[in-house]
C-alpha cells in the first residue's frame, strides 16, 4: 500500500497515453493537491483526475526542484530519482499539449 501517481496525455474520450508514473513522490503530490484546492476542489485529494493546463506545467518546471517537504500516512519521502523523473515528465508534458493533447494527473493510496 502507498502512494501511486500517474500522468497521462489524453486526446479525445479514447486516447490515454501514460506519460509519467511515481511512487510515493510525496512533495509532488503535496504540490498537486494544492493546485486542486486553489482551483476550488472539495473533499480529499484521492483518485482525482486533474488536468494541468499549460500554466501549471510552466509552473511546475520552475519549482519541483524546490517543492515544499510534505507527507502523509502512506505517501513516502522524495528523492533525487523523483525530481528526475518530474523533470522528464515536464519535458513530455509539454511536448503532448504541443500536439494538442491535454496532460492527467491522478494518484491513488
Amino acid at each position: 500500500m502507498g502512494l501511486d501517481q500517474y500522468a497521462f496525455a489524453r486526446k479525445g474520450e479514447e486516447e490515454n497515453i501514460e506519460i509519467m508514473s511515481w511512487r510515493k513522490h510525496a512533495n509532488l503530490e503535496g504540490w498537486m493537491a494544492n493546485l486542486y484546492v486553489n482551483r476550488g476542489g472539495k473533499g480529499e485529494f484521492n483518485c482525482v483526475e486533474l488536468k494541468l493546463l499549460p500554466k501549471d506545467i510552466t509552473r511546475l518546471k520552475s519549482e519541483h526542484l524546490n517543492l515544499a517537504t510534505v507527507g502523509g500516512f502512506f505517501w513516502g519521502e522524495s528523492s533525487y530519482d523523483k525530481d528526475r523523473q518530474t523533470t522528464e515528465f515536464v519535458t513530455l508534458a509539454e511536448k503532448y499539449l504541443g500536439k494538442g493533447y491535454e496532460i492527467v494527473y491522478t494518484s491513488w493510496w
